[in-house]
């Protein structure tokens, strides 16, 4: 098993279905495994860091005063689960005039590195996007790839992505950072 300093997530598709913009707190929901998984990797240590492009904002679907409700719950229910969360990261950029915040760009990582001493080279990120992939590896980081929200086109539109395993969900995630 791999001590990692900090696991970072995506949040849609990742620790939460994916059903497209969630531009209200009454349509987000946690998968089912999403605790009991990060519960078992909080045992052996390890610290949490999500960090999430929504895009909703800038295109004028998601409101950032519901937004930050949806990440006030997500916070609230790692705490409740006594599950450590170092903070939640946001891009809130359009794809057509992204900056370096938006994932695959580094911009956020690196806020959270300097917020919380994080070690990126010793991090791992947990997602189900290429820009979750290439970001994590542009890094030097282990990179997860999850098969649910959009990972599973994933697999087939970017045949030859690589990350350091595939994954069903973040409970297979977590089976393979324990063993």
């Amino acid at each position: 098993m791999k001590k990692y300093n900090t696991i970072f997530l995506d949040r849609d598709g990742t620790i939460n279905p994916d059903p497209g913009y969630i531009s209200s707190l009454d349509q987000f929901e946690f998968y089912d495994f999403t605790f009991p998984s990060l519960k078992r990797l909080t045992k052996d240590g390890h610290r949490f860091c999500i960090v999430t492009n929504q895009s909703g904002v800038s295109r004028g679907l998601i409101k950032l005063k519901e937004l930050d409700r949806i990440h006030d719950y997500v916070k609230n229910q790692f705490m409740d689960n006594s599950i450590p969360l170092l903070g939640i990261y946001v891009a809130n950029d359009h794809p057509n005039s992204a900056t370096s915040r938006r994932k695959p760009g580094d911009g956020m990582f690196i806020e959270a590195s300097n917020d919380h001493f994080i070690d990126l080279k010793n991090s791992l990120i947990i997602g189900d996007s290429i820009n979750d992939i290439q970001a994590g590896k542009d890094l030097g980081m282990d990179t997860i790839l999850v098969l649910t929200g959009h990972g599973s086109q994933t697999v087939l539109d970017f045949p030859d992505l690589k990350p350091n395993a595939i994954v069903s969900n973040l409970k297979e995630a977590a089976d393979w950072i324990l063993k």
